[in-house]
C-alpha cells in the first residue's frame, strides 16, 4: 500500500489558500473579507487559475520524468506572502538523466504545458478585463508586457490610448504569471528547464550562454527591473555548469530539436525585459 503524501498535500492546500487569499485582496479591500468571510471566494478565479497553470507545468515534469525511468518527486508547491500568494512550485530529481532525449523532454514539457495554460487563461482573462484611465495615479505599480501578451492584448481589448491602460481581470494576471513564470524557466542557463534543454542540445558549449546571459541579466538589472540582479545572483550561486547524462552518446532526433526551438520561441514572446515599473 502506497503511503499518502501528506508533504505534498499539505503544501498544496496551504498555496491553494495562499493564492485564494490573494485573489480575494485583488477583488475588493480587506474590511469586506473581515466582514464577511465567505468573500474570500472571490479570489478562487485567480487562485485556480494560477494553481492549474503550476500544476501542469510541474506534473509534465512529472510525467516525463517517469517516462524515461527517472526517479523524480511529486511536486512541491511553495506558499509565500507574494504579491502572488506563492514562490512557485518544484519537482526535485532522485536520480540521474541518462539520455539527452530524456532531458528535453523533462526540461520542455513543463514549460510548454504551462505555456498552454497560460495561454488559454489570458484568452479567457482579457475579454473580462477593464480599461482604465490611469493618469494623474503616482507611483502605482504597472505590468510589463511580453511580445505575445502585448499581441494578444491588441487583439482582444484593441488599441489602448495614451494614460490608459488594462486592469487585468484576475484569470488574466494569472495567464500574465504564467508567461512570466515559464520565460524565467526557459532561460538557458544552469539547470533551469532551458538550461536542460541548451545542453541536451549543445552539451558543454551551452556554458558560453550562460556565460553571457548571466551579465546581460545584471545589465537589465541596472537599467530596467532590480529582480533581475538578484536572479543573475541567484544563477551564479547554483552554478552555471550543467551536469553530464549517462549516456551523451544516444542522438537527439528531428522531433526533439524542433522541441528546443519551439521553447526558444516561447522564451522570447513571452520574457518581459521590465516585469514591474511604476507608473509615471
Amino acid at each position: 500500500m502506497k503511503k499518502i503524501p501528506w508533504l505534498h498535500l499539505v503544501l498544496f492546500i496551504a498555496t491553494f489558500f495562499s493564492t485564494l487569499a490573494v485573489g480575494a485582496l485583488q477583488a475588493q479591500p480587506i474590511e469586506n473579507i473581515t466582514k464577511d468571510p465567505s468573500n474570500i471566494l472571490k479570489g478562487l478565479p485567480f487562485s485556480l487559475a494560477l494553481m492549474l497553470i503550476l500544476l501542469c507545468h510541474e506534473l509534465s515534469h512529472y510525467i516525463a520524468s517517469k517516462k524515461h525511468h527517472v526517479k523524480a518527486t511529486l511536486p512541491y508547491f511553495i506558499p509565500a506572502p507574494t504579491l502572488i500568494g506563492t514562490m512557485g512550485a518544484f519537482i526535485k530529481m532522485k536520480s540521474p538523466i541518462t539520455t539527452r532525449m530524456a532531458l528535453i523532454d523533462i526540461g520542455a514539457s513543463g514549460p510548454i504545458a504551462g505555456f498552454i495554460i497560460s495561454l488559454i487563461a489570458t484568452i479567457i482573462g482579457l475579454p473580462l478585463s477593464q480599461v482604465v484611465l490611469t493618469k494623474g495615479i503616482k507611483g502605482s505599480l504597472a505590468l510589463g508586457d511580453s511580445l505575445l501578451f502585448s499581441l494578444l492584448s491588441r487583439l482582444i481589448l484593441g488599441e489602448i490610448p495614451d494614460s490608459y491602460d488594462v486592469l487585468l481581470h484576475p484569470i488574466a494576471f494569472a495567464g500574465w504569471i504564467g508567461f512570466f513564470v515559464t520565460a524565467l524557466n526557459l532561460i538557458p542557463v544552469g539547470q533551469l528547464d532551458g538550461g536542460h534543454i541548451a545542453y541536451a542540445i549543445m552539451g558543454e558549449k551551452h556554458i558560453r550562454i550562460s556565460k553571457v546571459l548571466v551579465p546581460v541579466l545584471i545589465v537589465l538589472g541596472v537599467f530596467l527591473w532590480e529582480g533581475w540582479i538578484i536572479w543573475g545572483v541567484l544563477l551564479l550561486i547554483l552554478g552555471l555548469r550543467h551536469p553530464p547524462v549517462l549516456y551523451w552518446e544516444t542522438p537527439l532526433d528531428k522531433n526533439r530539436r524542433a522541441i528546443g526551438w519551439i521553447t526558444a520561441i516561447i522564451f522570447i514572446i513571452t520574457f518581459i525585459p521590465t516585469p514591474f515599473k511604476a507608473l509615471p
